[in-house]
């Protein structure tokens, strides 16, 4: 590896903002399976879909901050995958971002056709659909379906990750990991 070892990593906001989203999707997950857990009406279960709701905004912000952030020169995977690994992984990616923008989305669509607020939110968002139950309903199925999808996408990102650190034995996970993590 010739390049020095800032451009073998990359920026501190990029890590930053990677491994935050991740604890954001924890959250997001982490909210809406023990929210299934509990009896409907409960005042846990309420407090549980807001902190849903909190966890997936905070992903919605951010993900506009880290597709800037894509703009800057990202460090080179040592040594250099196949065409067809880069390939999926620019195709991984694509799905990654599209769950970090469609499913809140989706959410914002679903709680505007069932004429409720968003929680938490004392700003007014404009309602992007007129109040339609059979909408809200099919919005939620959508929300929920890519939900669902996004726990085989995480998953195989972190697979990936791991594939390429311990089996090709490449940079690729080093590339986001600070320095005092190297292995």
């Amino acid at each position: 590896m010739t390049q020095n070892s800032t451009t073998q990593r990359y920026t501190t906001l990029s890590m930053t903002l990677h491994w935050l989203m991740l604890a954001l999707f924890v959250g997001v997950y982490a909210c809406i399976e023990i929210k299934g857990l509990l009896p409907r009406g409960s005042a846990l279960r309420g407090l549980l879909l807001g902190g849903h709701a909190l966890f997936g905004v905070g992903i919605f912000v951010l993900v506009w901050l880290r597709l800037l952030g894509r703009l800057a020169p990202r460090p080179a995977i040592l040594p250099r995958p196949p065409t067809w690994q880069t390939a999926l992984s620019h195709l991984m990616h694509l799905a990654l971002y599209g769950l970090m923008i469609v499913t809140p989305l989706l959410a914002w669509l679903m709680l505007n056709a069932q004429d409720k607020p968003l929680p938490y939110f004392a700003i007014p968002l404009p309602p992007l659909v007129n109040p339609d139950p059979d909408l809200a309903r099919q919005f939620k199925h959508w929300h929920e379906w890519l939900g669902s999808a996004g726990y085989w996408l995480i998953g195989l990102h972190a697979a990936a990750g791991l594939f390429h650190h311990y089996w090709v034995r490449d940079n690729t996970l080093v590339r986001m990991l600070p320095k005092r993590f190297e292995p």
